[in-house]
């Protein structure tokens, strides 16, 4: 029985490492996207295996409560669903710093809580199309969660929704 499981789970991996393609070597551009305010990223992925890459992104978040940078890096598994479409999933994190705007406590008066350095750890989950050109197009979705910063800021759960446009060389 216990024979079984161990060749049940190797096919299954064998499977995995079949149906992915190839990925680029390099690929730039932009992620746009966010799930409070506006964001955009600027994006760099890298091949490190064949079907493992890494990306890079230092990003910029505008919404009426603060602004912030970020730098985030992931570590991904990609996967071919179809002729150029691939679905892929990660893990990392990342740092940044946020500046708060002017807010309001419960008494309806003006709040300015300092703003100041994060750390964050992030999953990746997505899909994107393979262009027959130099062209990438992604979703993903990436949940972080804050580990050590502001607590205002960077201790709760956040949903990053995106869409990416890279170049491949």
């Amino acid at each position: 029985m216990r024979i079984t499981k161990v060749i049940t789970f190797m096919l299954f991996l064998a499977s995995l490492s079949v149906g992915a393609q190839e990925i680029s070597n390099h690929a730039i551009g932009l992620r746009l996207g966010d799930s409070d305010g506006f964001g955009a990223e600027i994006s760099y992925q890298k091949s490190i295996a064949r079907y493992n890459r890494a990306e890079f992104n230092l990003g910029w978040r505008d919404s009426r409560n603060y602004d912030a940078f970020k730098l985030s890096g992931l570590y991904q598994w990609v996967h071919n669903i179809d002729k150029g479409f691939n679905w892929y999933y990660g893990v990392g994190g990342g740092l940044g710093s946020v500046d708060f705007d002017g807010r309001f406590n419960s008494d309806n008066e003006p709040f300015t809580p300092d703003g100041g350095l994060f750390v964050f750890a992030a999953g990746d989950i997505g899909v994107e199309y393979n262009f027959d050109f130099p062209l990438l197009l992604s979703l993903d979705f990436r949940p972080e969660i804050g580990i050590i910063g502001y607590d205002d800021f960077s201790d709760n759960f956040d949903f990053d929704i995106a869409l990416g446009v890279r170049y491949q060389f």
